[in-house]
């Protein structure tokens, strides 16, 4: 799918520039100017304004454009000024420089990136900027003084040679630290022999802060300091309702305080995690039996939750029908604690008249599992190098990925386009298969307008790109509102879905950087309060995942949470299991408003890249209206190992 990198560049400077609160006119107007997609190798120009690094050879990466307008917003370049970048590396930082400064020098130590770079500037004629190949710690003494240096490498301290290539009143910016810790530098040269320099706050330049403030004390028993002299692990601890064993009786009734919303959202933090399922099991037992809720609506695909629909509706099966939830990621659906529950769901339907029992039903209309599988099962038959292209973008193109060694990998091949319109095709056949053989059905107005958009939609989904995020969870939230209107005025539904889809994604750098929704924030914007939003999380333990799309399940140890992230703060707190209450506007609600890290563990988990492949930048009490705590979890399992014994009707809908 062609990139529209016009548009892309207009939205890169507008939610990734200008949002975060650079607002100067010249540079948002330069980086609008420059087009990046010159800057990096052929076949990653569709992530070209993508919102982080990319790799462009001899194992350096193209900087993350808010860095870079960050440095520059830094030494506040004026129209005349000399400029000296070190490390050029592609050439996009001095092509932008060069449409502020009046004469900009770039050196960069590799040869044959600095060649690279030299063409790409000489092609675009910006005839002020020269690229050099050489050793930039050393600087341009020839050329120098410079009115402003930015080095794009980190050092332990600030190269004595730069500092006095500095003209007086000149400005330096340059990253110090370990690799583990950097801050951005800025050195200015107030006089001939005299340089000041002040770090610049890591929060401008990388997506997270310091958790926790240290205090000088233990508190006291009766504590009345001032909240804002308490840790947050503290305010945390205090503010925790404590949560019993998942078993108990009382565990679910801590969320009656959600059961008057006709929507509640039940979130999870990974695809894999036991007490996630548990948890969101024993909560929907309570509130369908005890509150009225009479949806159960799924992050899956709709023919196969149509299995257990019928069967916690005593319905007969289709004849032939193949066990549901057969593809990758089957432990998804197919785990030790859906049994159970379909099971309780049954027994009370059984009680109930027709029009008001709970039903089961997959979000996913579009059949995402199975279309995926259809797209794979082509590639691998017509050409396998695409085939593996393709399982490295369904696994890594998720709304937090922000590692750049995985675009490498999944960059488009000249034979990915060339498959397109008979792999769209072919998934639009499996979908009207679907309706047709779907005897509930959604109704004809509604099939028909599933029909209309379905091409759209797996052209979307077969590139793997951040529009089929948003196109699948725009169609998710629409048919979550027709089974509400089809179920009357009186309907109320329990969502289960990822926290990536449940929580506004407005709190996230999903939508405030990347311009994507989620059927969270979807619901908000279409009933407001009568939506609850529950996230969950955990410190560490054991996951069900895999490490690339449509491989083994395997069990893998997480790594515990990161000192920068809000699990940090919660495990910090002392408390193994509880809910937080996220609705009010306490001294708890704005100590959390600070952005901080938050994981995401989708079907594949990495954990040897974690940081990049599974953290993003939140504000948890605007993501989600409760958070759900287990500081340690265990692997969820499949069914295959405990399948139902021979005794379970054949309407089960396991059954073998």
């Amino acid at each position: 799918m062609p990139a529209d990198h016009d548009s892309q560049r207009r939205a890169m400077v507008t939610r990734q520039i200008r949002h975060r609160g650079i607002a100067d006119p010249r540079i948002l107007a330069a980086f609008g100017e420059v087009p990046r997609e010159r800057f990096v190798p052929a076949d990653l120009a569709e992530f070209a304004y993508d919102d982080g690094p990319l790799p462009i050879g001899e194992g350096q990466t193209i900087s993350q454009p808010y860095i870079v307008a960050c440095m520059i917003e830094a030494v506040g370049i004026e129209a005349g000024d000399r400029v000296l970048e070190v490390g050029a590396g592609s050439g996009y930082a001095a092509a932008v420089l060069s449409r502020l400064a009046g004469q900009v020098f770039a050196i960069e130590r590799h040869a044959i990136l600095a060649q690279q770079a030299r063409e790409r500037i000489e092609a675009l004629g910006y005839g002020n900027c020269t690229v050099i190949a050489g050793d930039g710690m050393d600087g341009l003494p020839g050329e120098a003084p410079f009115d402003a240096i930015l080095v794009a490498a980190r050092g332990l301290e600030v190269p004595d040679a730069l500092r006095h290539q500095l003209a007086v009143g000149g400005r330096m910016v340059i990253p110090i630290g370990d690799e583990a810790v950097q801050q951005l530098r800025c050195v200015v040269r107030t006089a001939e022999d005299a340089w000041d320099s002040h770090d610049i706050a890591p929060v401008r330049f990388v997506p997270l802060l310091p958790g926790a403030v240290a205090e000088d004390g233990a508190r006291a028993a009766t504590d009345h300091r001032p909240a804002r002299d308490r840790t947050l692990p503290e305010l945390i601890a205090d503010a925790a309702i404590p949560l019993g064993e998942i078993a108990d009786p009382g565990f679910a009734s801590a969320f009656d305080r959600f059961a008057d919303r006709r929507v509640v959202m039940l979130g999870e933090c990974s695809h894999g995690t036991y007490e996630f399922y548990a948890a969101r099991a024993a909560i929907t037992r309570h509130l369908v039996q005890r509150h009225g809720f009479n949806v159960i609506a799924v992050e899956g695909d709709w023919p196969d939750a149509a299995a257990y629909d019928r069967y916690i509706r005593s319905k007969p099966q289709r004849t032939g029908a193949p066990p549901p939830f057969q593809r990758f990621p089957t432990w998804m659906w197919r785990n030790t604690v859906i049994p159970g529950l379909l099971r309780d769901l049954k027994a009370i339907n059984a009680h109930r008249d027709e029009r008001d029992q709970a039903g089961f039903y997959g979000l996913d209309i579009y059949n995402m599992s199975g279309s995926i599988e259809a797209v794979l099962a082509y590639l691998d038959e017509h050409d396998p190098d695409t085939a593996a292209v393709a399982r490295e973008r369904y696994g890594c193109l998720t709304p937090w990925q922000a590692d750049p060694a995985t675009y490498g990998r999944a960059a488009l091949r000249s034979g990915y386009a060339e498959c397109e319109a008979a792999v769209v095709a072919q998934c639009r056949d499996l979908l009207e298969t679907a309706l047709a053989e779907d005897g509930d059905g959604l109704g004809a107005a509604m099939n028909a307008r599933l029909i209309a958009s379905a091409e759209r939609y797996y052209r979307a989904m077969y590139y793997g790109g951040s529009e089929s995020w948003n196109l699948r969870d725009s169609h998710m939230a629409k048919t979550l509102e027709h089974l509400l209107d089809a179920r009357g005025p009186h309907a109320k539904a329990v969502v289960w879905a990822h926290n990536s889809h449940i929580g506004d994604a407005r709190a996230t750098e999903m939508g405030s950087v990347r311009g994507e929704h989620d059927i969270g924030q979807l619901a908000r914007e279409k009933w407001g309060r009568d939506v609850a939003l529950i996230g969950f999380g955990t410190h560490g333990g054991t996951v069900s995942a895999a490490s690339d799309w449509d491989g083994e399940r395997e069990v893998k140890r997480i790594v515990p949470s990161r000192r920068d992230s809000y699990e940090r703060l919660c495990h910090d707190s002392g408390v193994a299991r509880f809910l937080l209450d996220l609705t009010g506007d306490g001294p708890l609600a704005r100590r959390l408003a600070e952005p901080l890290l938050e994981r995401f563990i989708g079907v594949i988990y990495r954990p040897e890249s974690e940081r990049w492949s599974h953290y993003s930048e939140v504000v948890l009490p605007e993501q989600f209206d409760g958070y759900v705590w287990f500081d340690e979890t265990r692997a969820l399992e499949p069914l295959e190992r405990h399948e139902p014994n021979s005794n379970i009707p054949e309407t089960w809908p396991f059954g073998l």
